[in-house]
């Protein structure tokens, strides 16, 4: 027996076929699609959220209930949380969601734009400061003790720090700015923290491929953050663990380097290792969410605001991880702060 889309979408999970088997319905020449008449399984299928987690953070984070556009469209600002996130969270085009919002191409793109600026504008130093209501003395203190509990040979240890290529389209111009020998592909690089509770703590980038993790350590100043927030009342100091790109600071510690190491020091690494590995499930975890991010064919340098697709969706990872948990924290055993702790500036 043929099996219905809606049924081949479910077995698959593919988000083509289930947003054709909801939009298969009797008003055929309306193929709008109506939120309140889908399962909630089927919405947080396409947007990520459950609906009362998008109600909380459309709260959370002060939106107006009504926005305008450069152009004068005006929208509801839950139209614009859907429209962003269903845009970020698969690679479609534009024409592709104007069957589900019954949008013409053109004011999605500008709602699109106009939520996105406005979470970015308004948030994006939250990706870039320590001075945190969810990183307090305690919170730290109960940190340190989550990665020493899974073997960490370090009793100051907060996390990893990584640095990351992210593959774009091979651009026209400056080709060899962006491309990384290493990895041979053209791509924009990033760093980010990554705490025990599963939140991305630090943020920072793009800088061009071809930078060394060293130098975008440098050029991020999170070590200076670090020595505003992360001292601790007896003199010692907090650090994260990194790959062996990063210099050995009193901030950041780096395996041990080397033909030939101690049996103590190569235990170290291996026992490091095991607790590093959390900064590649938090990155993980946002592609997973915002496969648009995924698609290089869509990263393209001159023509879209790369580095803000990929900020705006870290804080919208963040807040997913603040409702719903992550891998990381339940690795670790700690609970991510609320939405409001997280958002607050």
């Amino acid at each position: 027996m043929a099996l219905d889309s809606r049924t081949l979408a479910a077995i698959s999970g593919d988000d083509d076929l289930l947003l054709l088997s909801l939009m298969q319905n009797d008003e055929k020449h309306q193929p709008i699609l109506h939120l309140q008449d889908i399962s909630d399984s089927q919405y947080k299928q396409l947007f990520r959220f459950d609906r009362p987690g998008l109600l909380e953070i459309q709260s959370a984070m002060g939106f107006p209930e009504f926005m305008s556009c450069p152009n004068r469209t005006k929208f509801n600002i839950m139209e614009g949380l859907h429209v962003l996130i269903r845009r970020l969270s698969y690679p479609n085009r534009l024409e592709d969601l104007s069957f589900l919002f019954g949008r013409t191409k053109f004011e999605l793109s500008n709602i699109f734009n106009t939520t996105l600026d406005f979470i970015y504008e308004k948030y994006e130093r939250l990706l870039l400061i320590l001075d945190r209501p969810w990183l307090s003395p305690g919170d730290l203190d109960a940190m340190t003790t989550a990665v020493s509990d899974k073997g960490s040979p370090l009793d100051n240890c907060l996390g990893s720090i990584d640095g990351t290529i992210r593959p774009i389209c091979r651009p026209r111009q400056n080709q060899r700015v962006v491309y990384s020998g290493h990895k041979r592909v053209h791509g924009l690089k990033f760093q980010s923290i990554m705490a025990p509770n599963g939140i991305i703590a630090h943020f920072y980038g793009p800088i061009e491929g071809r930078r060394h993790d060293a130098g975008m350590l440098r050029e991020s100043g999170v070590e200076t953050e670090m020595q505003h927030m992360m001292n601790r009342p007896n003199n010692d100091v907090f650090c994260v663990y990194g790959d062996p790109a990063y210099p050995l600071t009193p901030y950041i510690v780096p395996p041990f380097r080397g033909a030939v190491i101690s049996a103590n020091q190569a235990r170290f690494n291996k026992k490091m290792s095991a607790v590093r590995v959390c900064v590649e499930w938090g990155f993980g975890k946002l592609l997973s969410l915002f496969a648009f991010l995924d698609y290089k064919k869509n990263q393209k340098l001159y023509l879209q605001p790369i580095g803000k697709y990929y900020k705006v969706a870290v804080i919208l990872t963040n807040c997913h991880t603040c409702l719903y948990g992550s891998e990381t924290s339940t690795y670790f055993g700690l609970r991510p702060p609320t939405v409001q702790e997280y958002l607050q500036l």
